[in-house]
C-alpha cells in the first residue's frame, strides 16, 4: 500500500475529514485553509506521542486513536478555545491495514466528540509515533492563559485526579482488578475527554488556566511562575475516585493525583465569588487551594502546615 493510497483509504474519506465550521479547504492541497471571524483569534497547539514513551508499543489502535487526539484537544480546552480542525503526521513501521482501520476509527470517534475536522498531515516510515496539531478559535482577548492568577483567587480543578496514572499498571498488564475498578480507570487513560465546554465557560471567569498533563504539582508550578504568585494546595481537598483508592489505597492515589500526570483535567484560578457560578453548571469542579503572595507551589496538610510533596511530575529530559 502506497502513501497516498493509505491517506485516501483511511483518512481523507473519513467523516471528520469532510470539513466543518471554519474549514475553507481541507485535505487535497499543499495547505489547509482555515477561517476565523473578525474579532477572533486562532489558538494552535502541537503534541507528539511516541511508542514506548507516551503509550505502550503494543496496544489497541482504536484506543490509541482516541487518546492521541484527546491529548491535543485538551490544550484547546485549557485556552477556552472552540475546536476547529487538526492535522495528523503519522509515522509507521509498516502499513498494516487492520491496525490502520482501527486507529482511524478511534481517531474519528474522538474527532466527532470534540467537533474537530481533519484537514491534513503526513505519513512516513519509521518507529511508531504521531504528531497532532490542533486549531481552535477564541474571542480576541478572552483566551485563558497561565499568567493572570491573583492573590486571593481560589485554585480549582475540573474533576477527580490520578486515575490515568493509577491505571498504568493495568495498561501495561502488570496488575489486574475487578471490572468495576479497572474499567473506569482504563477509560480515563485511553479515552480522556477534553474539558472543552468547561474551558469555554471559564472565559471571562477564570484568571488563569491550563490542562493537567504532567501532574498537578508540576503544572500548577507553571501558573505560579507565569503569574508571579504562590499556590497553596490542600491535600485533603484533592478529589480522588473510589476506583483508584480501591486499587492502590488512598496514600498512593494521592501521589498519583499530585505527580502522576495524564489527567487532562483543567486546573484554574478563580475569584471566590465566581466559584458557585461555575459549580452550578459543573458540579464536578472542586476548589483545592488558593493563590497567595510568594513563589512556587506548596502542599498543605489538614492543619495548614506545609508537607513534603512527591516529585514534581513527568519530564522528558
Amino acid at each position: 500500500m502506497g502513501e497516498f493510497e493509505l491517506i485516501q483509504r483511511y483518512f481523507a474519506t473519513a467523516p471528520c475529514a469532510q470539513g466543518g465550521d471554519g474549514v475553507v479547504r481541507g485535505i487535497g492541497d499543499d495547505c489547509a485553509l482555515l477561517a476565523v471571524s473578525t474579532g477572533e483569534q486562532l489558538a494552535v497547539s502541537t503534541d507528539t506521542l511516541v511508542a514506548g514513551v507516551h503509550f505502550p508499543a503494543v496496544c489497541d489502535p482504536f484506543l490509541l486513536g482516541q487518546r492521541a487526539l484527546a491529548v491535543s484537544a485538551s490544550d484547546l480546552a485549557a485556552m477556552g478555545a472552540t475546536p476547529v480542525a487538526f492535522t495528523l503526521a503519522l509515522t509507521l513501521d509498516q502499513a498494516d491495514a487492520v491496525w490502520l482501520e482501527a486507529f482511524a476509527k478511534g481517531l474519528q470517534r474522538m474527532a466527532a466528540a470534540c467537533t474537530l475536522a481533519l484537514v491534513g498531515g503526513d505519513t512516513t516510515r519509521g518507529p511508531l509515533s504521531m504528531t497532532l496539531t490542533v486549531f481552535g478559535r477564541v474571542p480576541a482577548g478572552q483566551a485563558l492563559t497561565r499568567s493572570g492568577a491573583r492573590e486571593g483567587d481560589l485554585l480549582c480543578v475540573g474533576g477527580q485526579l490520578g486515575d490515568a496514572a493509577g491505571a498504568l499498571p493495568l495498561v501495561l498488564g502488570q496488575h489486574e482488578a475487578a471490572a468495576e475498578i479497572s474499567e473506569p480507570l482504563l477509560a480515563r487513560y485511553w479515552s480522556p475527554m477534553p474539558q472543552l465546554a468547561l474551558g469555554q465557560a471559564l472565559r471571562g471567569q477564570a484568571t488563569a488556566a491550563l490542562d493537567i498533563s504532567d501532574g498537578l504539582l508540576a503544572d500548577c508550578g507553571h501558573i505560579a511562575k507565569a503569574s508571579g504568585v504562590a499556590l497553596q494546595i490542600e491535600a485533603a481537598r484533592i478529589p480522588l475516585s473510589a476506583a483508584l483508592c480501591a486499587l492502590i489505597g488512598h496514600e498512593r492515589a494521592l501521589s498519583c493525583a499530585l505527580s502522576g500526570g495524564d489527567d487532562y483535567r483543567l486546573a484554574f484560578t478563580l475569584p471566590p465569588e465566581r466559584l458557585s457560578v461555575i459549580q452550578a453548571d459543573w458540579p464536578e469542579v472542586r476548589m483545592i487551594g488558593q493563590v497567595v503572595a510568594g513563589r512556587g507551589v506548596h502542599l498543605l496538610d489538614a492543619a495548614g502546615q506545609v508537607i513534603e510533596a512527591p516529585h514534581g511530575g513527568y519530564q522528558h529530559f
